[in-house]
């Protein structure tokens, strides 16, 4: 375009996208007022117009209003000012859309009542502080009326939401239903019964003794270079493989050790054995109904964006079975 040519409004229209009547507005409320007239009256245009009209365009395609791109066009507000005003006002917005598709989510998988409705909205709207008090609730219950070990209470609470300040539809779905879940009291009861169980009937006492405690939170280091190696696709009869299934049996013969009993040997036929166990392992877990604390760590691990890891026992079975072969 001439810098020096002036256009007519319908030319101005057309060059911006902006309808006849969409330019006399902006030129009748001064947002962009015309460079001439003619004799007769009509509007003209020149390139410097017709550029501020087409950021006009793009800012009100923006949602910005006339006021904030008057201050704009006029020097005083800066395009990053109004952008950084606008995208903090977009993700507001998209913050409550999302918790809005939350509950409407809730809604349709549980036919809820008009009651649970409003309770639903109240929990997506609860602060960090109140998330926090409802889990502690929950936990302080659980283990009311008998006296679970405090390292296992510790482990329970460490378990624990945390939503983002910006969290997916998913992390607020998870967390409704994780909220309804501690707070029904059945839940709870039901969650007292099975941690109960897991600790004071047969293995329980022994596995939740302060010495294996101290042992479980060494198998954890032990463990994850077994899922790391898994998840590499680290061959099970490499020298890799082999390192790691002689730290495990390092570990688990140690469990049992005493100053007066070195513990489990070491021999090709208990590393088979192990590594059946293993098997075993991979097959409960497939097969063992999901109980409400199971659905209480998914959750969490939901909200949270930390989806578990499935411990790869059949690779550390493969492994085992690796090593008790003599080194060639």
């Amino acid at each position: 375009m001439d810098r020096n040519e002036l256009y007519a409004i319908g030319d101005v229209a057309r060059r911006t996208g902006l309808s006849v009547s969409a330019v006399r507005y902006y030129a009748d409320v001064g947002v962009v007022t015309p460079a001439a007239s003619t004799p007769a009256g009509h509007r003209l245009y020149d390139v410097s117009a017709i550029a501020r009209l087409e950021l006009v365009r793009t800012l009100r395609e923006l949602d910005a209003g006339l006021d904030e791109i008057r201050r704009v066009l006029a020097g005083e507000a800066t395009l990053r000012e109004l952008a950084a005003t606008h995208l903090a006002l977009l993700e507001r917005q998209e913050a409550r859309l999302r918790s809005r598709r939350a509950v409407l989510s809730a809604i349709l998988r549980q036919d809820s009542t008009a009651e649970q409705v409003t309770l639903m909205h109240k929990l997506v709207g609860l602060s960090d502080e109140e998330r926090d008090r409802l889990i502690d609730e929950f936990w302080t219950e659980v283990s009311a009326g008998w006296e679970p070990p405090d390292r296992m209470v510790e482990w329970w609470r460490a378990a624990r939401p945390e939503l983002p300040d910006h969290p997916s539809a998913a992390q607020l779905e998870a967390w409704i239903e994780l909220a309804e879940l501690v707070r029904d009291t059945e839940v709870r009861q039901a969650v007292r019964r099975e941690l109960h169980e897991a600790c004071t009937t047969g293995a329980g006492p022994l596995m939740t003794s302060s010495p294996m405690l101290d042992a479980l939170e060494a198998g954890a280091a032990i463990g994850q270079p077994v899922m790391d190696a898994a998840r590499e696709a680290v061959p099970p009869d490499s020298p890799r493989g082999r390192e790691i299934a002689d730290q495990w049996i390092g570990w688990l013969t140690g469990i049992f050790a005493t100053p007066d009993s070195p513990g489990i040997p070491d021999t090709p036929e208990f590393r088979i054995q192990t590594a059946d166990q293993m098997l075993k392992g991979a097959e409960w877990e497939r097969t063992e109904p999901e109980g409400p604390f199971d659905r209480y760590m998914e959750l969490v691990s939901t909200v949270n964006n930390a989806p578990p890891e499935r411990f790869p026992y059949e690779w550390l079975a493969d492994a085992l079975r690796a090593s008790a072969a003599p080194t060639p």
